[in-house]
């Protein structure tokens, strides 16, 4: 399906690929990997003819359909359900010609409707429909009523509807909720065809994919298997490669000492002669360049609080007089690690304000701990960060009482080196942003870290670095991510938004993501159904602490390596 030979590409004062070939398997799907800003997205756009290379060829069936979910679709007065069916262009052109058509035509245009099941296909939008968040009723709702966000949601139905024969994915799960990445994770490994998808995502890259893609170096390297499995072979690779040059440099001294010793010596200069030979034909082997990530820096609390840290009895919240939580009963230790689950819209990121203090209570009582000190990451900082602003000003500004020096090493702590430090914050990448932003709210030594999709612009490295840090804060988290691996490592204990309350989640992760999955398939189970699950909660919490534990050795040992 895609074959790439010698590809070159400069762009930017940059070269992005240096003479890079690779043969992908037909179908298949691929996982494209690598660091943030290396030249993912890049290619994406050279396989669709956006840009052009500057050397080798991207060769792709002449009849092939390429699809990809570049934006979110336009807010037009369609519905959503016929704006899904009319991304079958082939089915669309069919219907569209019925209408016109000559009566010996008919039988041909029914034929060629009956060979791509167009019966089927209100059925099969309606299901994908479903498996990204959308209800019965939004089927019929014009697409200007969608927010962006819902929009590119409905760009990704459209892509798997129209189920093209090579379909590109950059970051889908990004605008997607838990639940969304879940059904999406299960939707790909039954897709009909072959899909290369942009992730950071571990556990869609370890369940949906057959092949990782790593671009390195301005090289391109196939590797079967998932993730976990290009990990391990990369490894392996790298320190044969090391090892390897280690033996050619003892080798190339070696002769190189001979050729020295006795080039000038007549009784020898035949062996000087062919050692110098010997030296000529030896490929230098390259340097293996290990690609290090900034640790994140989260501060414990100097002192823990007296228990509880946070007890909610009875307690209703929202906005006025609209109440999206009723009747809370929780209570918030201060080693609680709490992963709180639920569609977009029932009411997470309303808790997360309450929490935080942003948001009183409207009625019941809340006891608080009149001591805490609480850091709240959520998505939305980064898109309120002025563009004009550099890091440097944002941490003279955070850290007075610090000087220059104080702050430029605060920064670099952080993983912002000295060259981007007085860069501005348009000119920074998502994860840099993200990366500024997570540190800078835990700086104080928070007892409580409130994480609202912390991941979304992380690279794989820099989701582990975050997981490693985690680990070793002992402080209190409440975490809401749709990176699912995240969640599973991090969160002791469970908790779900869902019929307008919270409630304690009496199941893991693997429970969850089979109510999701049948949820999507039936389309008629209550959300509240998912806490009436049994597990024992004490021995879960125990695997889960011994799962991460394991983690973070691993991880170390890792880097020794």
């Amino acid at each position: 399906m895609l074959v790439i030979d010698d590809l070159t590409f400069n762009a930017w004062g940059r070269r992005f690929f240096d003479r890079a070939s690779v043969t992908l398997p037909n179908p298949s799907k691929v996982g494209l990997v690598g660091r943030n800003g290396i030249g993912k997205s890049t290619l994406f756009k050279l396989i669709k003819g956006e840009f052009q290379p500057d050397g080798g060829e991207i060769g792709i069936p002449k009849l092939a359909r390429i699809g990809a979910v570049d934006q979110e679709h336009p807010a037009t007065p369609v519905s959503l359900l016929d704006t899904i069916l009319a991304a079958d262009t082939v089915r669309a052109n069919l219907m569209a010609e019925l209408d016109t058509a000559e009566p010996e035509r008919m039988g041909d245009i029914y034929m060629a409707l009956a060979e791509i099941d167009a019966d089927r296909a209100p059925a099969r939008a309606g299901e994908i429909l479903a498996g990204l968040g959308f209800s019965v009723p939004d089927l019929d709702r014009p697409m200007a009523e969608f927010s962006g966000g819902w929009r590119m949601r409905v760009a990704l139905a459209a892509a798997l509807f129209a189920e093209p024969d090579l379909l590109l994915l950059d970051e889908p799960t990004n605008y997607l909720d838990l639940e969304g990445a879940l059904w999406l994770e299960a939707r790909l490994q039954t897709y009909p065809h072959s899909a290369l998808i942009i992730s950071h995502d571990r556990e869609l890259l370890n369940n949906s994919v057959q092949h990782i893609l790593h671009v390195t170096e301005g090289k391109l390297e196939l590797y079967a298997g998932g993730y976990d499995d290009f990990e391990k072979r990369r490894a392996e690779k790298l320190r044969l490669q090391s090892a390897n040059r280690a033996k050619q440099e003892t080798e190339r001294a070696h002769l190189q000492s001979f050729v020295d010793r006795f080039r000038a010596k007549a009784s020898k200069a035949a062996q000087a002669q062919s050692r110098m030979k010997r030296l000529a034909k030896l490929e230098p082997i390259a340097a293996t360049i290990e690609e290090r990530v900034a640790p994140f820096t989260l501060p414990s609390p100097p002192r823990p609080l007296a228990p509880p840290m946070m007890r909610l009895e009875d307690v209703n919240v929202g906005y006025g007089d609209h109440v999206v939580l009723r009747d809370l009963n929780l209570r918030l230790d201060i080693d609680d690690r709490i992963g709180l689950l639920g569609v977009n819209g029932a009411g997470k990121s309303t808790f997360a304000k309450m929490a935080a203090g942003a948001l009183p209570i409207l009625s019941g009582h809340m006891q608080r701990e009149r001591r805490i000190q609480v850091g709240w990451f959520h998505q939305h900082q980064i898109e309120a960060l002025d563009p004009k602003d550099t890091p440097l000003e944002i941490i003279r500004r955070a850290k007075q009482d610090a000087g220059e020096t104080g702050h430029r090493a605060t920064l670099a702590k952080f993983g912002i080196g000295f060259d981007k430090q007085e860069t501005t914050v348009a000119n920074l990448s998502g994860g840099e942003r993200a990366r500024l932003l997570l540190n800078m709210v835990a700086m104080a030594a928070p007892h409580l870290l409130i994480l609202d999709e912390p991941t979304n612009h992380l690279d794989i490295d820099s989701r582990r670095a975050l997981l490693d840090a985690l680990n070793e804060y002992e402080g209190a988290v409440i975490l809401i991510t749709h990176d699912r691996s995240l969640m599973e490592l991090v969160a002791d204990r469970l908790w779900l938004a869902a019929d307008g309350t919270v409630v304690p989640f009496n199941g893991d992760m693997d429970d969850y993501a089979r109510f999701v999955l049948d949820r999507a398939a039936n389309g008629n189970a209550a959300p509240s159904q998912v806490g009436r699950l049994p597990v024992n909660g004490a021995n879960q919490r125990r695997q889960k602490k011994a799962s991460r534990a394991g983690h973070a050795t691993a991880a170390a040992g890792s880097a020794r390596r």
